[in-house]
Order: C-alpha cells, then sequence, then structure tokens
C-alpha cells in the first residue's frame, strides 16, 4: 500500500502526514508514506485544495487535515 500526502510543505500538509504514519502504525500494517510537493504532480491528481491524502492512486480526501482515526477508517 502506498499513502501519498500531496501539499506543498505548510503545517496542515506536515500534520496529515503525522496523521497518516500513525495510522499506519496503530494498525500495523505495512503501507509506505510518501510526501508529494511538486504543485505539477498534485495538480495531475485533479487536487485544487491541499492538503490531500491519496490511497494506491486514488484520492481520499483534500482540503481536510484528517485524523489518525479517520485515515484508519480508508486504511481498513
Amino acid at each position: 500500500m502506498v499513502i501519498k500526502i500531496l501539499g506543498t510543505g505548510c503545517a496542515s500538509c506536515k500534520k496529515l502526514e503525522e496523521n497518516a504514519k500513525e495510522a499506519v502504525k496503530s494498525l500495523g500494517i505495512e503501507a509506505t508514506v510518501e510526501k508529494v510537493e511538486e504543485l505539477q504532480e498534485i495538480m495531475a491528481y485533479g487536487v485544487m485544495k491541499t492538503p490531500a491524502l491519496v490511497i494506491d492512486e486514488k484520492v481520499k480526501s483534500m482540503g481536510k487535515v484528517l485524523s489518525a482515526e479517520d485515515i484508519k477508517k480508508f486504511l481498513k
């Protein structure tokens, strides 16, 4: 499983990345958390508001900082 955090490096993006790592750790699953900061790559996903959460190339959320609990729901 590949989880991508799309964002330009703002505080919200960093918080979403932390929450994603926490969710993966607490579920004990195999997943890679990647940070995507390149604007053209972010736009290629059709994302207009950051931060965004992408799981296995599917956009799950944009414009919100999801909690670790919210992210877990997408990972199960």
